[in-house]
């Protein structure tokens, strides 16, 4: 590499400052993109049908007569299903087979419970009616997202699945069709961008309103899952990809570059970074990253993604490591150690923990069961992977018995007055014994 990663230190004496550097990721929206995103947005919401068929010709050059030539319906799912090369649908079976098995683990349960007057208090767990998922089209293909993220929805009861998926100038994903047969994807339309956002969103007079919109896309889609954010649910905004290796010095240093690989070949702005308590470690994966990188068909993006984001940073020891990571909060970490058990206990922060010298971050994006949708950009600290629970919504059950209403009535009211709401008080005293 003509260019050198950057090597940070914790002994020096800018190091706070010069991580802030690197982490920092400047995520503000396009004032055009914005403005752009509005308007398409106020489009669909007011003339429905008719603004998404433009847009969709306008934007993915495909012109049809009406809405119901871009839904594809459940034969044509299973005729891509029919379609691919058996080792991909094989392929694709697995892994949603270990989605859904890992899934099903999270699924949450009703619950109530009675204290000593009898009063019942509780908690009833309910799947969403609707929900909505954009599946990136074109160039980008990404059936892993459709099983992640349709799969939890499926097992927590969500009615009905709509997905979308741009289709620009015709060009169908027969893989992608098929992972949302394998999923049990209950409406496919080929429509794209910000409009397809908004026809979820909204609802026209033939794509049916979600309650929540889930799902990876472009700067315009995910403007447009920002602005809706209110009238649905949505998932997250996602930032860049990002993986943080903590490695004692005992891995191949051919295995640990490849892995850095393969989230900085997402994008020019993914990050990658390893952290290690062995200097001669750090300079034998700076050797293998240049040896290997000639070698990959992304080249140029993983080049300008280890020089802009990457790092290597030399820790005083795993415990140190630790404290980096957490500072970091990562959405893939890797514990690359030969305990990784024992150093979970110091991890505080992270989207997906992988434990192990053979647990390569690339199976989880696919295969290994948990979810692929992660926190990024350090949101880490405060969210969680995407999941059954974010299909599910809860209520509170409340139901008291006389002898509950007059004991805890007597302390409503008192509360009540002392804020001043006389309805409030009065309205607990009418249940309260003389």
């Amino acid at each position: 590499m003509t260019d050198k990663i950057t090597r940070l230190n914790t002994t020096q004496g800018d190091f706070e400052s010069a991580l802030a550097k690197l982490l920092a990721w400047d995520d503000s929206v396009d004032h055009q993109v914005n403005e752009s995103v509005r308007h398409i947005l106020h489009e669909v919401k007011t003339r429905g049908d008719a603004a998404v068929l433009e847009f969709t010709e306008k934007f993915d050059r495909l012109k049809v007569g009406s809405m119901a030539e871009l839904e594809m319906g459940q034969d044509r799912l299973q005729a891509a299903l029919a379609a691919i090369p058996q080792d991909q649908r094989e392929a694709l079976e697995k892994a949603a087979e270990r989605v859904r098995d890992y899934h099903e683990r999270q699924n949450q349960q009703s619950w109530q419970y009675q204290d000593e007057d009898g009063t019942v208090l509780g908690q009833k767990v309910t799947p969403l009616d609707r929900a909505g998922l954009y599946v990136p089209g074109g160039k980008a293909a990404y059936p892993s997202s459709v099983l992640m993220n349709a799969i939890p929805a499926k097992v927590a009861g969500v009615g009905e699945l709509i997905m979308v998926v741009p289709t620009p100038d015709g060009v169908v994903n027969d893989m992608v069709l098929a992972a949302a047969a394998i999923a049990g994807v209950d409406r496919v339309f080929a429509l794209g961008g910000a409009q397809a956002v908004g026809a979820l969103a909204y609802g026209t007079e033939t794509v049916p309103a979600v309650d929540k919109i889930v799902g990876p896309g472009n700067i315009f889609v995910a403007t447009a899952k920002r602005e809706v954010f209110g009238v649905v649910g949505i998932d997250m905004i996602a930032g860049p990809s990002e993986i943080l290796v903590i490695c004692d010095g005992k891995t191949d240093p051919d295995w640990i570059a490849m892995d850095l690989f393969s989230q900085a070949e997402h994008d020019e702005q993914a990050q990658s970074i390893l952290v290690s308590p062995d200097a001669d470690f750090l300079d034998a994966v700076e050797a293998s990253i240049n040896k290997l990188l000639p070698t990959m068909e992304r080249e140029d993006i993983i080049r300008t993604s280890m020089t802009g984001r990457g790092a290597l940073i030399h820790v005083a020891d795993l415990k140190e490591a630790a404290e980096v990571s957490n500072r970091i909060a990562p959405e893939h970490l890797e514990l690359s150690v030969e305990d990784p058990q024992t150093m979970l206990e110091d991890i505080r922060h992270a989207g997906a923990i992988f434990m192990g010298r053979y647990t390569a971050e690339a199976l989880g994006d696919y295969c290994a069961g948990p979810n692929h949708v992660l926190p990024t950009s350090g949101t880490a600290r405060f969210s969680s992977p995407l999941g059954v629970y974010d299909f599910q919504k809860r209520s509170s059950l409340i139901g008291f018995t006389p002898e509950g209403a007059d004991r805890m009535g007597r302390v409503a009211s008192v509360l009540a007055r002392g804020e001043g709401l006389t309805a409030h008080a009065r309205s607990a005293e009418y249940r309260i014994k003389d």
